[in-house]
Order: structure tokens, then sequence, then C-alpha cells
């Protein structure tokens, strides 16, 4: 009786011990990435030096897809967007379809995005499907979208990042086959951004010397 109540006593402590570093490993877990949120790109974001402009702290976790949802463009009830002059990404659910993007891991402190202040966006949590597991990430979906074309200069970002993250070939082919308004008229977001391009290539430059 003594050896089974001493075998019972040592499998206690042991399950004990085993569960307890379970328990501060899973602490340690949440607190080093308390300060960090996957978000799942699939528009003009998914180029790194787009979405680096105004979140700084992006960092690429990985490429997945979004299953059940296809890509749209359009704006938030109707109003053009100043800043691409047409219509921009959004996704909306369709059964049997598929949206390719990026997960990137972001700070905290890039959770309150202008969009969803004003309305235009709502953040939404979503399972991205990755080449080995599945992720919950939080991606934002139009609020009111009336569908609009994209321009060309929009449409040509979201294909660099797809090509920059090498999304399977035949969803680039896709989204290079999307129809645009043709719009060509100045746009300073694209003067902002071929500057940060012009800047990321010249780092590697800068490092040899």
């Amino acid at each position: 009786m003594a050896v089974v109540q001493f075998s019972l006593c040592f499998l206690f402590e042991v399950q004990y011990c085993n569960n307890q570093v379970l328990f501060f490993m899973n602490v340690l877990f949440v607190m080093e990435n308390s300060h960090t949120f996957l978000y799942f790109a699939y528009g003009s974001n998914l180029l790194k030096e787009r979405l680096q402009l105004k979140n700084p702290s992006a960092m690429i976790h990985c490429v997945g897809s979004l299953k059940d949802y296809k890509l749209v463009f359009g704006n938030h009830k109707g109003l053009a967007s100043d800043r691409w002059h047409g219509g921009v990404a959004t996704v909306e659910h369709s059964p049997c379809d598929e949206v390719w993007g990026v997960v990137w891991r972001m700070n905290m402190s890039d959770l309150d995005q202008e969009n969803v202040r004003l309305g235009a966006y709502s953040p939404v949590e979503v399972s991205v499907k990755t080449q080995d597991q599945e992720l919950y990430c939080r991606t934002y979906i139009m609020n009111s979208c009336v569908y609009a074309p994209p321009s060309p200069q929009y449409l040509k970002v979201i294909v660099m990042g797809a090509e920059q993250n090498g999304l399977p070939k035949d969803y680039q082919d896709k989204l290079r086959a999307i129809k645009t308004n043709k719009y060509e008229g100045p746009l300073p977001m694209m003067t902002e951004l071929e500057r940060a391009l012009r800047r990321a290539k010249e780092r590697p430059i800068a490092s040899m010397r």
C-alpha cells in the first residue's frame, strides 16, 4: 500500500510540475507576444514599403490564404478615394473562392487605423491558412462598399506586393487581369511610395560600403 501511495504521489508531483512548466511557458509566450498582433494584408499593404509608410513596425510573418472570400474593389458609400483615385481593395464572403495575402506581425501601437476610426473599415478576426498551420489574424473589411474599379497605380502596387512576397503565379496573373479605371493623373501617394522604394534599394548598397 505504501509503495502504491508513493507512486501515486510521485506521479501527481510529476504531473503538477509538468503543468507548472507548461503554464509558465504559456505565460512567457503571451508576455513576449502581447505587444504585437498578426495582420492579414490583401491589398496595397501586400507591398512592404507601402505598409511601412504608416506602420514601420511591420515585419513579414508568412504568406497565407483566406478561404471562402474573394477580392473586390470599391469605395465606402461610393465616396471615391482621394488617395488612390479609384476603388480600393476589400474582401467579401464567397464560398469556394480564396484570397491570397501576407501575414504581418505588427506592434499593438499600430492597431488603431485611420480608416477604422472614420468608419470606412471594420476590423475582423479571420482564420488564415498557411503552408503548415492556420493562424488567427486581424484584417479589415470595408463597410457599405460600392463597387468601383481601381486606378492602374493602385493595382500596380498590389501586383508589386504579390511579386515581392511570392504569391502563387496563377493568383498574380489573376491580379494583373483586373480592369482599372485608366486614371492617368497625379497621385502624391505614388510619389511618396516611389521614394520609399528607392531608399529600400539603396540600403543594401550602403551597408556594403
